[in-house]
């Protein structure tokens, strides 16, 4: 069934952006803050201006893809556009680049701004039914807290701020452990007031287990295993236990079967609104992704995929001979017609040397070519990604023999021979183990925005030995600082203006 797009009515890019802008001037007929959260309508159209947020270009629109993708190991970019494809191998230069930085992070705080007012002014609002606003709150905090988690594993200690802004604040730089409480803090509390799910029609909010999908994932970033296992144990084995493996891996990266039993959170994109990124009605809700990252004569071609996770593939055969299917939907490459049949966006195609693509989210199974307006939702997180996790946070404590059935179910849904078939010489070695799981991550998750997280919380960006075996697989890498790389400049307009920030040590 088509997923229900939230929509947001065309007042609120007034209503919820005239602070983000010091250069801002009120129309006489805008509606101002102050004649506004009145009704229970306010606030769900409050709390849906968050949403509107994924449509944006500087995040899940289009430029968050370039961080969490291409800057990580699986992926790079031989643009044109020298300067985008240098923020992908850690030469920057003007740390105000637009598409590479400094969108990204307006968006984010223009998120975070529409979180906070939701969370001032909702609470004043009187309401028939308690239980809905509490549903619009928690939701808030969520968003608040997803929004500063991607902004504490891109830039780290970054500005807090927790109430609406105004045009002359100065917020104060926190180091990223007290961005990470506040994750907890706004996630744990979000969960108390959210549904375990959705009616049909509401398909697309979070719920109980996306938060703590989410706060698996921020306890994970500060290996905090106990806590990430707790949490997870909500999604795999406690109350919030109604997640499955889709019998189709592929199910995962198309329009045809969203919103599934694999599906923890997942942003809904539509096709039907063929307008810009902007406030006005006819904003689009899709994603760019695929256009800029789709081969040549196709799409931009601003971002691929390294030819060694193709090999990474190749390395084991399923249980009947053949190749590991996940390698079809993942990528494009050379002999993926010679492999699997597939042209790639049903044509001839004539290959460099060494090149593959991302294919997840693409549309070739009935386009011969991409636009702006990709309707494919974008899973955050799936079920798949949360076994894998508890198998990694199991091992972490000690636990390497219990965690083999959690990797086990993600391979058997593809028909690979179970990892102690596979891999005997592993046995229950911690370091071999997760060194194994590093590369059950790749074959499952490839060009899903998560391998930047994974590299930061296995500490492999962290010494110059690590980071040199990474440039094995990665040439860029070999650009990358040790101490400096592991997180973005912050925008230095920002800097500059805000006597209260710092520019991240390095840059």
């Amino acid at each position: 069934m088509k997923k229900i797009i939230i929509i947001t009515a065309a007042f609120l890019g007034l209503v919820f952006t005239a602070c983000e802008n010091e250069l801002d001037l009120n129309s006489p007929n805008d509606i101002t803050t102050d004649q506004y959260w009145k009704t229970e309508t306010d606030a769900q159209a409050g709390v849906n201006s968050i949403y509107a947020m994924f449509y944006k270009d500087g995040l899940w629109a289009r430029w968050i893809y370039f961080r969490l993708d291409l800057t990580s190991d699986e992926g790079y970019s031989v643009s044109p556009w020298t300067e985008l494809a240098d923020w992908t191998r850690f030469n920057y230069i003007n740390y105000n680049f637009w598409e590479g930085n400094a969108v990204t992070w307006r968006d984010t705080y223009k998120a975070i701004f529409r979180c906070n007012q939701v969370l001032a002014n909702v609470p004043n609002i009187t309401f028939q039914n308690e239980d809905d606003k509490k549903k619009i709150i928690a939701q808030a905090k969520f968003f608040r807290a997803l929004h500063y988690y991607y902004a504490a594993v891109i830039w780290e200690d970054i500005p807090l701020v927790l109430d609406p802004s105004t045009p002359s604040d100065l917020p104060q730089q926190k180091k990223v452990a007290e961005i990470w409480a506040q994750v907890e803090k706004d996630l744990n509390e979000a969960f108390a007031d959210l549904p375990a799910s959705w009616s049909q029609d509401q398909l697309g909010r979070p719920d109980k287990g996306a938060a703590q999908a989410f706060l698996a994932k921020t306890y994970m970033q500060q290996r905090k295993w106990a806590e990430a296992k707790t949490a997870l144990e909500y999604l795999i084995t406690g109350a919030g236990a109604k997640y499955s493996l889709v019998s189709n891996y592929r199910d995962n990266f198309t329009d045809v079967n969203e919103n599934n039993t694999e599906s923890v959170f997942e942003i809904q994109f539509g096709d039907q609104r063929k307008g810009g990124t902007g406030e006005d009605q006819n904003a689009a809700v899709s994603s760019n992704r695929s256009q800029f990252f789709a081969p040549r004569g196709i799409g931009w071609s601003d971002g691929q995929a390294r030819i060694w996770l193709v090999n990474a593939f190749k390395q084991e055969k399923n249980k009947d001979g053949n190749l590991d299917v996940r390698l079809r939907w993942t990528l494009y490459y050379p002999q993926l017609l010679a492999d699997f049949g597939d042209k790639t966006y049903n044509r001839n195609w004539e290959w460099n040397n060494d090149e593959a693509w991302f294919r997840k989210g693409s549309r070739d199974y009935y386009r011969d070519n991409e636009d702006y307006y990709n309707q494919v939702n974008y899973r955050l997180v799936r079920y798949g990604d949360i076994l894998l996790r508890y198998a990694e946070v199991l091992n972490e404590l000690g636990n390497t023999s219990q965690a083999y059935q959690y990797v086990d179910m993600v391979r058997a849904r593809v028909n690979m021979n179970t990892l102690a078939v596979a891999h005997p010489e592993i046995g229950n070695n911690h370091d071999l183990f997760l060194e194994r799981l590093k590369t059950e991550r790749v074959l499952e998750l490839a060009g899903e925005s998560v391998r930047w997280e994974d590299l930061k919380r296995w500490g492999d960006l962290d010494s110059q030995a690590s980071v040199d075996k990474i440039a094995l697989r990665d040439p860029d890498f070999k650009n990358f600082k040790v101490g400096k790389n592991h997180r973005m400049p912050i925008p230095q307009v920002d800097v500059d203006n805000n006597p209260n920030l710092e520019q991240n040590s390095g840059y």
